[in-house]
């Protein structure tokens, strides 16, 4: 079965629909799919849920498909640097369901493990909690959360194989691979496409059967989220130099 195809257009091709659900990876900027959510906007496809931790800044990521309002629901954790996302919320354009960041790291875990629900002390006693059922166990309380799962996966991988086995790297190794296996069909692009064989197996976090398609992206764009610099400090007029370190240990 071929998995590699041209380009995002080709790999979503036939997928995208109205009102579907769609889980995309990445936390902040690192590791999102990026050159798959912009073929989904150049699809047209609407009234999307989408389920990812946050949803991008204005102009990168998901933030393209909420400035064309092709979300109906964001299922998510953190969303607080999207100017957009913000004012379609507040304006009753946009429905939210937020989560805990480790229930939503779970809820996604338990849909890709064919668990329906789970039980969590996270969030009991606060406005997570209405309207869930809850139990107590061992004279505490939790609440039920159900398990999430989509109708198509869109991740990003730091190396994959032609047979769609995916290595993850550093910050990127986030909600992608439990995304992964939590949906229908998993589509992913990678920074690097190399042959069978030439993973080491143990290396191997996603394996390739649950990826259907996939695309190569080598000239992957790394975006930070918060730049923050400070001037370096200047030593004032004829001080004094620092003292040498004691202890005999290298610094």
């Amino acid at each position: 079965m071929k998995k590699v195809y041209p380009d995002a257009t080709a790999a979503l091709a036939g997928v995208l629909r109205d009102g579907m659900t769609i889980m995309a990876g990445g936390f902040g900027l690192c590791g999102i799919p990026d050159v798959l959510i912009d073929a989904v906007r150049e699809s047209g496809a609407k009234n999307l849920t989408v389920i990812s931790n946050n949803a991008g800044i204005d102009g990168v990521g998901l933030g393209v498909l909420l400035e064309t309002r092709q979300i109906a629901k964001m299922i998510s954790s953190y969303v607080g640097e999207n100017k957009t996302f913000a004012k379609q919320y507040l304006a009753g354009e946009l429905e939210i369901e937020f989560n805990p960041q480790g229930t939503l790291a779970e809820r996604i875990r338990a849909g890709g493990a064919g668990v329906p629900a789970f039980f969590t002390k996270t969030g009991v006693g606060t406005l997570i909690a209405e309207g869930k059922e809850t139990r107590e166990f061992d004279g505490e309380t939790y609440v039920m959360e159900r398990g999430l799962f989509a109708d198509v996966s869109l991740v990003h991988a730091w190396k994959g194989d032609t047979e769609g086995n995916l290595v993850y790297r550093k910050t990127a190794r986030n909600f992608n691979p439990m995304m992964a296996s939590a949906s229908r069909m998993t589509i992913a692009q990678v920074e690097h496409l190399v042959k069978p064989g030439e993973i080491d197996p143990d290396h191997i976090i996603t394996p390739g059967v649950f990826v259907k398609r996939m695309i190569h992206v080598p000239n992957a764009q790394k975006r930070i989220e918060q730049r923050t610099t400070r001037k370096r400090s200047e030593a004032a007029p004829n001080a004094e130099p620092a003292p040498a370190p004691t202890g005999g240990g290298a610094i």
